[in-house]
């Protein structure tokens, strides 16, 4: 089906709907594609990891965009947009929402969404960029070893529609990916930051060199985290380099 410039595929299953979404943007001729599926049987999540999701009880979905507008070196921030689209569909359904860094949306102190992005470079710009999104929608029980998930109908106590939710993702998504289109790339990034977890506070963290606590002193342009220790330090951190030592 087609949504003015949008393609949305859906799948019963399929391996990954990153995999699908790119094979997708080789067909299609429309500047987005969507690609959902009811279970995935190779879900990826960042760093090789899995992504644990009862068969038709979740979202689980990928974003392509052809942002050839946007200089290579900012491509944290279509990471920004697809965090906070989410973000702000989760808050009407629930309180407590926050984006922990770089891209995991909590309720609480628990996860609740990832994504993880896929960008091909063309030069200096951003040929293509897919991002795939999972939310934990009306799954009651998890499995795996992730420390801390949750789930909307473990929040809520009832089903939500799924449906439902995609429509009011997609609506989030057009609106903040069209602002960073028109160049809102400082109010993105405000607004990113204002979301995050632990944004407010010292807390405990931990990297290569042990444990400390710091509060969040700001997310730089191209993603790194800088990290402000109790003793003033300023310590700055690529994905994975640095753990918050969240107690549940």
């Amino acid at each position: 089906m087609r949504q003015a410039e949008i393609e949305v595929l859906r799948l019963s299953e399929t391996t990954s709907t990153n995999d699908e979404a790119k094979r997708l943007m080789l067909q299609s001729m429309a500047q987005k594609v969507i690609v959902m599926t009811d279970y995935q049987t190779a879900g990826r999540g960042q760093t090789g990891n899995t992504w644990e999701s009862e068969r038709g009880k979740n979202l689980l979905f990928s974003v392509g965009v052809r942002p050839a507008f946007l200089p290579a070196r900012r491509q944290f921030l279509l990471l920004q947009v697809m965090s906070l689209a989410v973000a702000q569909t989760l808050v009407q359904y629930t309180d407590n929402i926050s984006i922990k860094w770089p891209n995991d949306i909590y309720w609480c102190d628990k996860k609740i969404s990832g994504t993880l992005i896929e960008n091909e470079l063309s030069g200096e710009s951003i040929r293509q960029c897919v991002l795939g999104t999972g939310i934990n929608v009306n799954q009651e029980h998890f499995v795996s070893d992730a420390p801390n998930p949750v789930s909307l109908r473990q929040i809520l106590g009832h089903d939500v529609p799924r449906d439902r939710l995609f429509m009011d993702f997609l609506k989030h998504f057009e609106t903040f990916y069209g602002r960073l289109e028109s160049g809102e790339s400082e109010s993105l990034a405000q607004q990113y930051g204002d979301s995050l977890y632990w944004r407010e506070g010292m807390h405990p963290y931990r990297d290569s060199r042990g444990t400390f606590r710091a509060f969040i002193d700001c997310v730089e342009p191209d993603g790194h985290l800088l990290l402000r220790t109790d003793e003033g330090q300023v310590r700055r951190y690529a994905f994975k380099e640095v753990s918050f030592l969240i107690t549940l």
